[in-house]
């Protein structure tokens, strides 16, 4: 799976540097992640990391749109970072 900005960002930025695949970025009135980077931070870390750093509950959520096994995930990471 992916993760997803929702509109209740307020684009304060705190996400983007801490993704380690840089899937994030700023777009008009908000930030985006581009899902064919996201790997929920497996590989990484245990838990997504731009959940963790955003100060908006609910913001950033699992995205039922791109949803992927934790194999592929990890897969992805490595390919990322190879």
């Amino acid at each position: 799976m992916a993760m997803v900005i929702t509109e209740t960002c307020i684009n304060c930025g705190n996400c983007e540097p801490t993704c380690p695949n840089q899937a994030i970025a700023a777009s008009d009135n908000l930030y985006v992640i581009h899902h064919e980077r996201c790997t929920e931070c497996a590989g990484a870390f245990d838990s997504p990391q731009c959940v963790d750093a955003c100060p908006v509950s609910d913001c950033i959520l699992v995205d039922p749109a791109h949803t992927e096994p934790r194999e592929v995930l990890m897969a992805r990471y490595q390919t990322l970072h190879a």
